[in-house]
């Protein structure tokens, strides 16, 4: 990461935000005239204790063992899914996030139904498990207001980057549970070619 993105990150920090709020607070009260001596002191203090009580934007781990039964799997998708509504994430992006989710729900049991039959089967499902927890790490990671109003790459914001990368992927399931279900062969091998190339590295940047 380049010092310009770590530099905007801590700018649009919630730590820097509310410290600059309880800062301006404090010059608020030197304008009014209700604080002189040490005023500089006072402002600065303001500041840090605003930095430090702000809660920290952590990253979540929201990886999926792929080796996990089938129960558990459907409640660590359902878990994700609650984690993305509770984060307060865009409608796009929980809408997005539910449709990829029903999704592998309907494909996972055809998956362990015929793993053999099935092209890549294993690599479709280590995808779908891995490359969607991985995204929302890395996007619910980020200060909200960086991620909303940013620009990033083609000046587009990590909100409106994630959401077409989201969109991909949802067009990608669909497809695979069409295949599978129509038993398709030929497609589900140019859609398991097509979702392994493209997301085949889930640690990858998508901020680039």
């Amino acid at each position: 990461m380049d010092f310009n993105r770590r530099f905007y990150l801590f700018l649009y920090s919630p730590a820097n935000i509310f410290g600059c709020f309880l800062g301006l607070i404090g010059l608020g009260l030197f304008f009014a005239g209700l604080i002189k001596i040490y005023w500089f002191a006072i402002v600065a203090g303001l500041y840090v204790l605003g930095y430090v009580l702000a809660p920290a934007n952590r990253r979540l781990d929201l990886k999926i063992d792929a080796q996990l039964g089938m129960a558990d799997i459907l409640e660590a998708l359902e878990s994700l899914a609650k984690t993305v509504r509770k984060k307060k994430a865009a409608k796009e992006v929980v809408l997005l996030v539910d449709s990829i989710k029903e999704s592998i729900v309907e494909i996972l049991p055809s998956l362990t139904k015929q793993q053999g039959a099935l092209y890549d089967a294993h690599v479709i499902r280590q995808t779908a498990l891995e490359y969607l927890p991985d995204m929302l790490e890395t996007y619910l990671a980020l200060p909200p207001a960086f991620a909303r109003l940013h620009p990033l790459k083609g000046g587009k914001t990590a909100t409106q980057i994630f959401i077409g990368q989201l969109e991909l992927l949802d067009k990608e399931m669909k497809k695979l549970a069409e295949d599978i279900l129509k038993n398709d062969t030929e497609a589900l091998i140019v859609h398991g070619n097509f979702l392994r190339e493209k997301f085949k590295d889930s640690s990858q940047d998508w901020l680039g």
